[in-house]
């Protein structure tokens, strides 16, 4: 018991910290490249990363009938939720996206409620209410207004797709266990992004040293390890309780961002990001039960 739930609390710090600095690492790739070609070319860093992994573990491909879902899964979480995010974060600063990514723990358990008939009490609906209000605030904080409402809503929408996958994925990870699923998934939703593979390599040659350099760090780091995290965390306490560590993710990216691109959110803006965080808390006081998987064994058996 105590060394899962020691498993847990490291899964849920690498998820937590490595999607923070993501969004930054966004940010600075763009400077040097569109949004769709940083999509592919992150994808495709973390797609061989994980293809000599899966030859080294012989690892065995997915069931014929299971690659229409898996390939589904892959571009909802990956292809769209990055191109989405890429384009969001041209209008929009790394630490105000991150804020709006906090309403994947809210979409994720409206989903669960829908389709696997998970608990959504009165204290999430509430908390969603409040989300949404934030987001609002958001948006009237940002800088250009017509552009960043814009880029608000391709956030919020990427967010949307993520959720998806977090909420589907169960079956499949009990299936094939967490690491295979993601790696399948990965792949899944980099086939498509070949689609933009025309301009990458001019792209790549023009591009300055610390862009290219981010979008590496990316493919290696954020793009694969918080979804082994996230994967075995929902294999054992399911979607909508496993994405509540997202809520953590913005505090940590505006640090980030402020030391790493010198961005420092309009008052407004961080003002509607902390509204957006209390309603996604708000929205967990429900599982306070469950959440006792996360305080170590040995304190536990003091109460």
């Amino acid at each position: 018991m105590r060394k899962k739930t020691i498993r847990i609390g490291i899964s849920y710090s690498l998820m937590i910290g490595l999607w923070a600095s993501a969004f930054p690492g966004i940010r600075a790739g763009l400077e040097s490249y569109t949004p769709e070609h940083l999509a592919l070319f992150r994808l495709l860093i973390g797609s061989m990363a994980l293809l000599v992994f899966a030859v080294l573990t012989q690892m065995h491909l997915p069931d014929m009938k299971d690659i229409p879902a898996i390939l589904s899964l892959g571009f909802l979480g990956f292809t769209l939720y990055h191109i989405l995010l890429n384009i969001g974060e041209k209008t929009v600063s790394a630490g105000v996206a991150s804020l709006l990514v906090t309403m994947t723990p809210i979409f994720s358990a409206m989903l669960s409620r829908l389709f696997f008939g998970e608990h959504f009490g009165s204290y999430k609906w509430i908390g969603s209410i409040i989300s949404l209000l934030g987001v609002s605030i958001i948006s009237f904080g940002a800088g250009n207004y017509t552009n960043s409402v814009n880029g608000i809503l391709l956030i919020l929408l990427a967010a949307f797709s993520e959720s998806i996958y977090f909420v589907f994925q169960a079956r499949y990870i009990k299936k094939y266990g967490f690491i295979p699923f993601v790696t399948f998934t990965i792949w899944g939703g980099t086939i498509p992004m070949l689609l933009f593979l025309p301009g990458l390599g001019e792209e790549f040659l023009n591009a300055s040293m610390s862009s290219t350099l981010s979008i590496v760090y990316l493919g290696l780091l954020p793009t694969v390890v918080p979804y082994f995290a996230l994967a075995y965390v929902t294999s054992l306490v399911g979607a909508s309780e496993a994405t509540i560590s997202l809520y953590l993710t913005p505090a940590v990216a505006l640090a980030i961002s402020w030391v790493w691109l010198d961005e420092v959110p309009t008052f407004i803006a961080l003002t509607g990001g902390m509204v957006t965080v209390i309603g996604v808390c708000f929205s967990y006081l429900t599982v306070n039960k469950k959440i006792k998987i996360l305080i170590p064994y040995f304190l536990s058996k003091k109460q």
